[in-house]
């Protein structure tokens, strides 16, 4: 189903052993989540992430895995074991002989504390506790920041924004940022990532930021309609081409939430991320090749 529909990466949040045979052999890429409930457990010692890398990484060799996402979205009580448990996973994964497996994180939306105008982009103060720690673990590991970003939500509850600025359809620029124009809310949103990276250290143009979830719901609340998701996701396999503004040619790596609409989550936007019902049907369709 997945090469069908011109899937060429996926993302587990947690190494699912029967979702990871499936994808056995596949060719396509996996970016496969440590959750939350084990950061205590790996940051604790080197040996128990080396367990955890030999059961869920180097049991599946024919998996052609690509990062490594310890935690997401970690609330701030876990955050202490959050870079401890990525030196651990990072220092398994050398010694196992897999280095170019990068090992990540993947932080909410809700940690940028300003989002417009992006130069201004900034970590809220409790995020900042930590993420000077994790962008440095990540420029010495030259791996990838994920951030899970949702323009449908900036735009429900700021209440200020453009619907056509959400869904990349604005005819020009409507943010000017010094030397900078944009025409859409998540270049603007990532960003204000990269400016809020360099102001916990992160050096001026090493940093890169995956777009690790973003999507647009059907049904359940404001402004979801099968209409705007298609337009959303749709829009967004045309511009992650060129990258932003601040990284000019230089692909966004992006990931569509969700596979499957979920309807045992609570009532609303929630249930209605999918691009296929539970029985596989698409509930609109979409390229993933649009250039």
């Amino acid at each position: 189903m997945l090469r069908e529909n011109g899937f060429t990466v996926v993302r587990l949040y947690w190494p699912d052993p029967s979702a990871l045979a499936a994808l056995a052999g596949t060719g396509i890429k996996v970016v496969v989540g440590a959750p939350n409930d084990v950061l205590a457990e790996l940051a604790s010692s080197e040996s128990a992430a080396a367990a955890w890398v030999r059961q869920n990484i180097q049991a599946h060799p024919q998996v052609t895995f690509r990062y490594v996402v310890v935690g997401n979205e970690v609330p701030v009580p876990q955050t202490e074991h959050l870079v401890p448990a990525m030196e651990n996973v990072h220092a398994a994964l050398a010694a196992a002989g897999l280095r170019h497996v990068k090992v990540t994180t993947s932080i909410s939306q809700g940690t940028i504390a300003v989002h417009l105008p992006p130069s201004a982009g900034e970590f809220t103060e409790e995020a900042r506790s930590f993420m000077g720690y994790v962008v440095s673990f990540l420029e010495r590991t030259r791996a990838p920041l994920l951030a899970n970003l949702y323009p449908y939500f900036v735009y429900t509850l700021a209440g200020d924004i453009d619907m056509s600025f959400a869904l990349f359809t604005s005819e020009g620029t409507v943010v000017q940022d010094g030397e900078y124009g944009y025409q859409n809310m998540l270049e603007a949103t990532v960003d204000a990532v990269y400016a809020a990276v360099e102001k916990v250290g992160g050096t001026p143009g090493r940093a890169r930021v995956v777009v690790s979830e973003t999507g647009w719901p059907t049904a359940g609340g404001a402004a979801a309609t099968v209409e705007n998701a298609m337009t959303y996701n749709q829009n967004l396999v045309r511009h992650v081409w060129k990258g932003t503004p601040r990284r000019p040619g230089r692909k966004l790596e992006a990931y569509v939430f969700a596979m499957f609409n979920e309807n045992l989550k609570e009532a609303g936007v929630e249930q209605n991320w999918g691009l296929f019902y539970p029985n596989m049907d698409r509930v609109y369709p979409i390229t993933f090749n649009a250039s």
